[in-house]
């Protein structure tokens, strides 16, 4: 899979891709549903929020990098998203709360998927 890229500096890929993987992860826990429409929502409203913006290409690419990760590599790597655990992920402004272990553990599998 080719990695995608930011238009402008690409330092924050890892922290959309980690915020992708939390919010399919959080969204599943929630719904039993890998749901690809709130990835896609969740991508826009991230970009927008951070006044960066990416080529659509490498909005799908990283899109279905953060679902395989949600999906297949969490578990594997010891983090599971249950709904107990869903609000510790986030911050009240809708970030990712980089005090939870589940987000660190999300962000070292993100850096290591880039």
């Amino acid at each position: 899979m080719t990695k995608p890229e930011f238009t402008e500096p690409d330092s924050a890929r890892p922290d959309l891709l980690c915020f992708l993987v939390a919010i399919a992860a959080a969204s599943y826990a929630l719904t039993y549903e890998w749901r690809v429409d709130h990835v896609v929502e969740c991508c826009r409203q991230w970009l927008k929020k951070n006044q960066l913006t990416m080529h659509w290409l490498d909005r799908v690419r990283i899109g279905q990098l953060a679902l395989k990760i949600a999906s297949q590599d969490l578990l594997e790597a010891g983090v599971a998203v249950r709904l107990s655990s869903v609000q510790a992920l986030f911050t009240s402004e809708m970030e990712l709360n980089g005090a939870s272990t589940m987000v660190q553990r999300m962000m070292a599998l993100c850096h290591e998927a880039l």
